[in-house]
C-alpha cells in the first residue's frame, strides 16, 4: 500500500481502514423502502428521483471526507509521528524490561534489592558524617 511514493507503516494503514469504516458506519445509506416511507407523500417517480439524489450526495460525501482526511494526515504529517510511534514499540520490544519473557517478579526484586543496598550506604555515609560533626569530648 503506497501513498504518495512512500510506503506507509501498519499504524497508518489501520488508521486509514479504521477512519473509512467509521464513516461508511456513518453515512451508510438507508433502504429504498425507508426512504420511499420517509416520502410517502411523493409520488413514486419523484422518490425514486430524490433517492437517486441522495445516493448521489452521500456518495460524494464519502470521497469529500475521505479525501479531506488524507490532505489532514499529510497536512499534519501523521504518517511520520506513527512511524515514530511505531518505531518505539520496537525499541521497547527489544528492552528486556518490555520483553514478555521478563518476569516482573525478577525485576521487583532486583529493584527492592537495589534500593535497600542504597538505604544502607546512605544511612551509613549519614552515620559517619554525624559522627564527624560530633564536638569532640570535653576534658575537665
Amino acid at each position: 500500500m503506497e501513498k504518495t511514493g512512500r510506503l506507509i507503516g501498519s499504524r497508518q494503514s489501520d488508521l486509514d481502514k479504521s477512519f473509512k469504516l467509521a464513516i461508511r458506519s456513518l453515512l451508510t445509506t438507508c433502504s429504498k423502502e425507508e426512504f420511499s416511507n420517509a416520502f410517502s407523500s411523493f409520488t413514486t417517480s419523484e422518490q425514486d428521483c430524490l433517492h437517486r439524489l441522495f445516493i448521489q450526495v452521500i456518495t460524494s460525501l464519502h470521497e469529500n471526507i475521505e479525501e479531506e482526511f488524507e490532505s489532514l494526515c499529510l497536512e499534519t504529517q501523521v504518517g511520520a509521528a506513527l512511524d515514530a510511534v511505531e518505531q518505539l514499540v520496537e525499541e521497547q520490544n527489544l528492552d528486556p524490561l518490555f520483553s514478555e519473557k521478563t518476569n516482573v517478579m525478577d525485576v521487583a526484586c532486583d529493584l527492592s534489592t537495589a534500593k535497600k543496598n542504597e538505604i544502607s550506604y546512605l544511612t551509613s555515609m549519614l552515620e559517619r558524617v554525624e559522627e564527624q560533626n560530633r564536638p569532640p569530648p570535653s576534658t575537665s
